[in-house]
């Protein structure tokens, strides 16, 4: 199976004033370009991988007989891929909210407010590159992740639910270095809560 990027539901500038469109083009057109094509391109020595789910792939990287460096690259381009089209999912310019995520955030948080505080907080102490998330485990329970480069909650057998780029080629154009202000503004544009 050859990956290529997800239609997105929405235009570049559709997301405006909170994440602009050049931001936009160059995240989908460029970067998660990337991570689609060196993902083929390692799938492309492995057939038998190139057939099976990607996030299975990458919840059984461990267990793959393929090398080191193959499974670093499958790690890092697979999930910059499966990040970043979950990333263009949860985010839209209306809101849709996703009852039963709402009420399962506020059972284990105790509150929405709650949950974006502390997810918050997980996306602006990352050090360096990489995602914040929420994701569940293999009961359903809801947890935080913060993980560096392209790391995915897949990693460790949990199902991401939602993703926050914190790259700098998320925000730099717009923000420079003020993630917190980003991140801030990036709520306006999820759309599940």
């Amino acid at each position: 199976m050859k990956y290529t990027l997800p239609e997105l539901s929405y235009s570049f500038d559709a997301l405006e004033p909170y994440i602009d469109a050049k931001t936009m083009e160059i995240h989908y057109s460029k970067h998660h370009q990337t991570y689609a094509d060196k993902l083929n391109a390692v799938l492309e020595k492995y057939p038998d991988l190139a057939e099976k789910p990607l996030e299975d792939l990458l919840r059984g990287l461990d267990g793959l007989s393929i090398p080191d460096a193959d499974k670093l690259a499958l790690k890092n381009h697979g999930g910059g891929f499966l990040n970043h089209s979950l990333y263009w999912s949860v985010m839209g310019p209306e809101k849709e909210i996703d009852e039963r995520l709402v009420n399962d955030i506020k059972d284990t948080f105790g509150s929405v407010d709650e949950f974006k505080k502390q997810f918050t907080d997980v996306a602006v102490k990352l050090f360096g590159s990489g995602w914040a998330w929420l994701a569940r485990d293999e009961n359903g329970k809801l947890h935080m992740h913060g993980l560096p480069n392209q790391d995915s909650p897949l990693l460790h057998g949990h199902v991401p639910i939602i993703g926050l780029d914190v790259w700098e080629h998320a925000y730099y154009l717009k923000y420079q270095n003020k993630r917190p202000e980003y991140i801030e503004n990036w709520w306006k544009v999820l759309k599940l809560i």
